[in-house]
């Protein structure tokens, strides 16, 4: 008699599981819709924007919503619906995003993306320059980074078999001491901290480091840019390009990727920053394949003036014009003297630039 009874029931808990389980799974569903609106793709800087946030539930209770900048949370709020102002004066050119989390009381959650890239406002500065001085240079090499300490210069070649760092006085032919690199390497850009030379591979991933005074090879370090360009630092981070319009800081001691500076001017990215000099607080990058060479604030990406070298008194063969560019800037500090030379060149210039 039990057991009948029990079968008699026995739809009926099943019935009740079903729609018990069908309430829970509703109730259980995650945010349904996140809306971001209104946000241009492109967004000149200082530009105010305003942001609309519209979170819709099909089931349950909202708890919060989060709005974050670039994986930073800038506003959080129990409504489904808001509207924030977010000034880009302080913002950094290049790419962003937006990004909105809304958590459920439940603990589900839904999230939606806003990218937007930041030009610059600025029209760089055109700036002139004069020629002080012509000096030797020799044209057997393919200049990739050219740096000055205590008087002496410091230039790394490039090219397979031919790689290297050399020094030498300003402008005299004698090399007083050089390192070769193994010809499996292609040499790039060099800079000087610390009283070593940090010096980089063009598609080997690898850079070196070496004493100053003697130089002996006394570490190597692997980056995971797509090539080695250019290298400077500011006094605490070694400074590297690759070729894209970005530029990638380095802690020196460990030479583990810091963060990265994306360069603008009011045109769009930068792209082929190659040689680098930082001068008084800025970044002087040449633009490979041209003869110009962008200042850039590394506070904020923007390139806020452009020096045009086409008029440089160059001789260059005419066999071989594609590959005898502009390469190679150097900073006296002491002197305040600014030289530049490029690959192949027979000359150095030391030139005064006029702002």
């Amino acid at each position: 008699m039990n057991m009948l009874k029990y079968l008699l029931f026995l739809p009926f808990l099943i019935n009740c599981f079903i729609s018990c389980s069908s309430k829970n799974k509703k109730s259980r569903q995650p945010v349904t819709k996140i809306s971001i609106s209104p946000v241009k793709r492109k967004i000149i800087s200082g530009e105010q924007l305003t942001i609309d946030v519209k979170t819709r539930l099909k089931n349950g209770t909202l708890n919060k919503s989060t709005l974050y900048l670039d994986e930073r949370p800038i506003h959080t709020s129990d409504k489904a619906e808001y509207t924030i102002q977010l000034s880009t004066d302080t913002l950094k050119v290049g790419s962003h995003q937006i990004k909105v989390i809304a958590v459920k009381e439940d603990g589900l959650q839904g999230t939606n993306f806003k990218p937007f890239i930041l030009n610059s406002n600025i029209n760089p500065k055109l700036l002139k320059y004069k020629v002080e001085k012509t000096l030797w240079h020799d044209h057997n090499h393919f200049t990739q980074g050219l740096e000055i300490e205590d008087g002496y210069m410091y230039e790394s070649t490039g090219e397979n078999g031919k790689s290297g760092i050399f020094k030498y006085k300003i402008g005299q032919k004698k090399v007083l001491k050089s390192v070769p690199l193994p010809e499996q390497y292609f040499g790039e850009g060099i800079t000087i901290f610390n009283d070593k030379i940090y010096q980089v591979t063009y598609h080997a991933k690898k850079g070196f480091v070496y004493n100053l005074d003697n130089f002996a090879k006394v570490d190597s370090f692997a980056y995971a840019n797509r090539e080695g360009w250019g290298l400077t630092h500011n006094s605490h981070q070694i400074i590297m390009s690759d070729g894209s319009h970005k530029l990638t800081y380095f802690d020196p001691a460990t030479m583990k990727k810091v963060k990265e500076l994306q360069v603008y001017d009011n045109k769009g990215p930068v792209l082929q920053l190659n040689e680098l000099e930082y001068i008084d607080g800025y970044i002087w990058a040449n633009i490979w394949m041209s003869d110009v060479i962008v200042k850039i604030d590394p506070k904020t990406g923007k390139v806020v003036a452009k020096l045009y070298l086409m008029d440089l008194p160059v001789n260059i063969s005419a066999d071989d014009t594609e590959r005898n560019v502009l390469n190679g800037i150097a900073w006296d500090k002491k002197a305040k003297k600014m030289y530049i030379t490029g690959k192949l060149w027979k000359e150095m210039f030391q030139i005064k630039v006029i702002e």
